[in-house]
């Protein structure tokens, strides 16, 4: 194999392909058409001899010569991932672009409020928000920084507790307008509940609503706001969002079970960058006493 001919954008192909199992899942990662993957794969092959994928029904399986290839991009690709935080990381001026990922709740509730403040002291500084419930890579910098309602943070990222999210169950305020204190949670068992879908991703609030009568699903849990407040019936939502909504009336107290702790977190490559740190500031010094606050309202 003549290396002159491989080029890293050409690695990168192999690697999506190899990953995703298929042309149209390497396309959406690398964000080009599914053609365009097709004719580089093609190319690719005809420049080495060599056959890199297995063409099935199913999708696109490696061969040993397309295996020996995609782990040679990841190593490169780790490298230069690497390569550019560390670089980062020697940055310490108030400049430059940050990408934040974080959930659309988080940020509709609790986030957007805190950028705004952001940007008006650090006006240098330019933003992206990647606003999903997938979980963006810090390490292969998909982001630099992310806010993330998690039991484990992963061992590769370092930061901030923020506090824990107190979830309850809140229903229409119209239906519930004569409830002036908490309901037990048995007497509530009849009643037609909003869940959590699976792809919201929300595993311990998907098992505690396993034994409850629901016929109505949504992926966000702003859908779930804006069900619940049509009267579609009651579910469980974070304090944060629900008392700020007048629509709505708190049912319980904070269900235990359901607290999810908050935290900001980013690469130990970048914790020393000067912009990383003063978001991270700044988002503390707003989110921490916020989150306290929503849970003892939420007590009460």
């Amino acid at each position: 194999m003549n290396a002159q001919t491989v080029k890293w954008d050409d690695l990168q192909i192999v690697l999506a392909i190899a990953q995703a199992g298929s042309l149209s899942g390497a396309s959406r990662q690398l964000r080009i058409s599914h053609a365009t993957v097709f004719r580089r794969l093609n190319a690719l092959e005809r420049r080495l001899a060599v056959t890199l994928f297995e063409r099935h029904r199913q999708g696109y399986t490696p061969t040993p010569s397309g295996e020996d290839m995609a782990a040679t991009a990841e190593r490169v690709q780790r490298e230069i991932h690497g390569a550019e935080r560390r670089l980062a990381g020697q940055d310490i001026a108030l400049t430059g672009s940050l990408r934040i990922t974080t959930t659309d709740t988080l940020f509709t509730g609790l986030l957007s409020p805190v950028l705004t403040t952001f940007r008006q002291r650090y006006p240098a500084i330019e933003l992206e928000v990647a606003l999903s419930n997938q979980r963006h890579s810090l390490s292969r910098r998909e982001a630099d920084i992310a806010l993330r309602p998690t039991h484990a943070p992963p061992d590769t990222l370092v930061g901030r507790y923020l506090g824990d999210i107190a979830l309850a169950v809140y229903g229409p305020g119209e239906y519930w307008e004569d409830v002036h204190r908490h309901v037990p949670l048995k007497t509530l068992s009849n009643q037609a509940w909003i869940a959590p879908d699976a792809h919201l991703g929300d595993a311990i609030l998907e098992a505690w609503m396993a034994d409850k009568r629901a016929a109505y699903r949504v992926d966000s849990l702003l859908g779930i706001q804006v069900a619940i407040r049509d009267g579609a019936g009651i579910g469980v939502l974070p304090c944060y969002l629900g008392e700020s909504d007048e629509a709505l009336t708190r049912l319980t107290t904070p269900i235990g079970a359901l607290a999810t702790p908050l935290w900001l977190l980013t690469h130990p490559d970048l914790r020393r960058v000067a912009r990383v740190r003063a978001f991270m500031d700044t988002v503390s010094e707003a989110l921490c006493p916020r989150l306290e606050h929503a849970c003892k309202s939420a007590k009460t």
